[in-house]
């Protein structure tokens, strides 16, 4: 399993992205392969992503997150619990760059036993995960 990320999704869409490439090819190698991985995201990520990419690219790219990207993730639905959890790790943190939309991602990932990551974050590294493709720092 490879957890994905708004920043690996967003690079995707955006071909003016600095990790448009590696996003690219990278996803292309992941949906390709024969037994491509089973792809993971949170209900979070879409938010995060979809208000990402209506601000910054447009309605017709978030049409075609949701009907070219969105439908190939197995999305989790954070619960009351798990929130509450990623709140109170972002709280006690206390980093203005880390969002809770990363404390619940993390949260996540080690809850379902997922130690890969397709993003270009490098809050992910810093807790421990591997990056697909590797993240520069």
């Amino acid at each position: 399993m490879i957890f994905v990320d708004t920043s690996a999704l967003f690079a995707v869409l955006d071909r003016d992205d600095w990790a448009h490439e590696p996003a690219r090819d990278a996803w292309t190698r992941m949906l390709s392969s024969d037994e491509g991985p089973l792809l993971v995201t949170s209900n979070y990520v879409l938010v995060e992503t979809f208000a990402l990419t209506q601000a910054r690219l447009g309605m017709e790219a978030a049409r075609l997150f949701h009907d070219s990207v969105l439908p190939v993730l197995r999305v989790h639905w954070i619960t009351r619990e798990e929130h509450e959890s990623a709140t109170q790790a972002l709280l006690i943190t206390g980093r203005r760059r880390l969002s809770l939309v990363d404390c619940s991602s993390f949260h996540l990932m080690r809850r379902l036993g997922i130690d890969r990551v397709f993003a270009f974050d490098r809050h992910f590294a810093e807790q421990g995960f591997e990056a697909v493709p590797t993240c520069p720092t």
